[in-house]
């Protein structure tokens, strides 16, 4: 099967590397995908960048966790009846080696949950992080009908589906976006208004959209940079979700600050969801899909053979949406 592997750290030029590798088989409760697309995030461009030094250690990575695919065969324990099925996978290459920028992947049957009819493979390939992490940012602390919630970065990978999720279930929204068309994104997705997060005191000017009613969530892309602004506009006994801090990695806490404000921060990656939070993402994901209530957001779709590309995208930062490498 051809692949996409690096076995060095360093930019996506230099250690990303196609060929052939032998196809899996699927072991005690395993499924074989053969994988249609597969999705590129941002963790998976750190990886390969060194972020995880032990990572080479047990040999080659394919990277990416995220992919969509058919089932091809499966392994003792699982039911035949799932070969031929469409499905999505997450958490591919999640203390594990084998990833899905591969012809095909073999992963925990529970890793390959149903893609519902009518839900393309690309879209598929853009649930296991953006998706599911936007589930667990805006329902980790209870219902949100009627609250009043923050999504910063609204037209970003995770911010784009976190609008929706909250819109959807009884929740007022307010996102931050840098420009027109990304502020239109928001709109659609479900914000009742916008701001820009590059002007100064923007913190401020979301309760100039509020009328000066205070935040009680936000869904945070940008968490030491933010946390000034964000301190303007949440009340107190608030809790801020946050599922990334790329500007300022290592965040200077303002304790007393926020100590005094009963604030509550949670920090969120889809690999230390609790099982049951993960189950729960993937069943409204599929009555969503199957709806065809969510809308998304995919900002390039590019052929296996530019996977270099599809990186140094991811890199830039200059979309907004998920990348997809079609195979």
């Amino acid at each position: 099967m051809k692949v996409c592997w690096f076995d060095a750290f360093g930019s996506a030029q230099d250690v990303l590397q196609r060929g052939d590798w032998p196809m899996p088989e699927p072991g005690q409760g395993e499924v074989l995908v053969q994988l249609r697309a597969s999705g590129v995030n941002p963790s998976d461009v750190k990886k390969r960048a060194g972020a995880f030094p032990g990572l080479l250690e047990a040999g080659p990575v394919i990277p990416h966790s995220d992919g969509a695919g058919v089932i091809m065969a499966v392994g003792e324990g699982v039911s035949p009846a799932r070969v031929g099925e469409r499905v999505f996978c997450y958490q591919a290459q999640y203390n594990r080696q084998l990833g899905t920028a591969a012809e095909y992947v073999a992963l925990d049957s529970a890793r390959a949950p149903e893609l519902p009819e009518g839900t393309s493979f690309e879209v598929g390939a853009c649930i296991g992080i953006p998706i599911m992490t936007a589930h667990r940012c805006v329902f980790a602390d209870g219902p949100v009908t009627g609250q009043l919630i923050l999504v910063t970065g609204g037209a970003g990978r995770v911010g784009h589906y976190a609008i929706q999720w909250a819109h959807r279930a009884g929740a007022r929204v307010i996102a931050t976006a840098s420009n027109e068309e990304d502020a239109r994104a928001c709109r659609q997705a479900g914000a009742e208004a916008v701001t820009n997060h590059r002007e100064p005191m923007w913190g401020k000017a979301v309760l100039d959209l509020t009328g000066g009613q205070k935040i009680d969530r936000v869904i945070d892309v940008e968490f030491g940079a933010n946390l000034p602004a964000l301190l303007h506009c949440v009340r107190i006994g608030a809790t801020i979700a946050t599922f990334s801090s790329t500007v300022v990695p290592e965040p200077a806490l303002p304790f007393r600050t926020m100590m005094f404000m009963d604030l509550t921060v949670r920090m969120v990656i889809v690999y230390a969801m609790p099982e049951e939070a993960k189950a729960q993402a993937v069943a409204d994901t599929q009555a969503a899909l199957t709806k065809g209530s969510l809308r998304h957001r995919i900002a390039e779709k590019l052929p296996f053979e530019q996977m270099v590309e599809a990186h140094k995208i991811i890199e830039e930062g200059s979309v907004r949406g998920c990348v997809v490498v079609t195979i």
